[in-house]
């Protein structure tokens, strides 16, 4: 089920993604957030890739947001601490 979920996101990225101008807030892009997240927490990946397209908006702060080891809906602040 992982991999037929990351073939479908790898398609948008080929097929739909590159007619419209890059515009994502976020590094990584949000289809790369969703891969990494289903790889990491398999389905539930799924519910923290959607929940980062609806923090992508123009009144989002910007930057790093990468996929945390644990399921969270919300945004990695605290990636940068060791």
């Amino acid at each position: 089920m992982k991999k037929l979920l990351i073939v479908l996101v790898r398609w948008y990225q080929r097929r739909i993604s590159p007619l419209s101008p890059p515009s994502c807030r976020f590094r990584p892009t949000c289809s790369n957030y969703m891969i990494e997240a289903i790889e990491k927490h398999g389905f539930k990946g799924i519910l923290m890739g959607i929940a980062r397209i609806f923090r992508c908006h123009p009144f989002s702060a910007t930057g790093d947001d990468p996929v945390p080891d644990h399921f969270s809906l919300r945004r990695n602040w605290n990636h940068h601490k060791s």
